[in-house]
């Protein structure tokens, strides 16, 4: 009997004690998963903000050089019209 008494406690510790690391490591898989998906979900908010930022650099450089193409022909412009004068 007292073979028993001394028994029942153990198991009854070795089984709760099981639960609970088996329900940690189902709790850490699906969290690790989430984690995972949302990790993906921000790569690709970013890959779209470079892409963006990246076009952005080429429009400016593109206006900046129409700009300079436009005060040339101004420039032309105020030439031919001296001359016409």
């Amino acid at each position: 009997m007292d073979y028993l008494n001394i028994m029942i406690p153990i198991l009854t510790a070795i089984i709760t004690g099981l639960f609970a690391l088996a329900g940690n490591y189902f709790a850490n898989r699906k969290s690790a998963a989430v984690m995972e998906y949302r990790l993906q979900q921000l790569e690709t908010k970013m890959e779209k903000h470079n892409q963006i930022i990246e076009r952005t650099y080429r429009l400016e450089e593109s206006t900046a050089i129409q700009e300079e193409k436009i005060k040339s022909v101004n420039h032309r412009i105020d030439d031919l019209e001296r001359k016409m004068a």
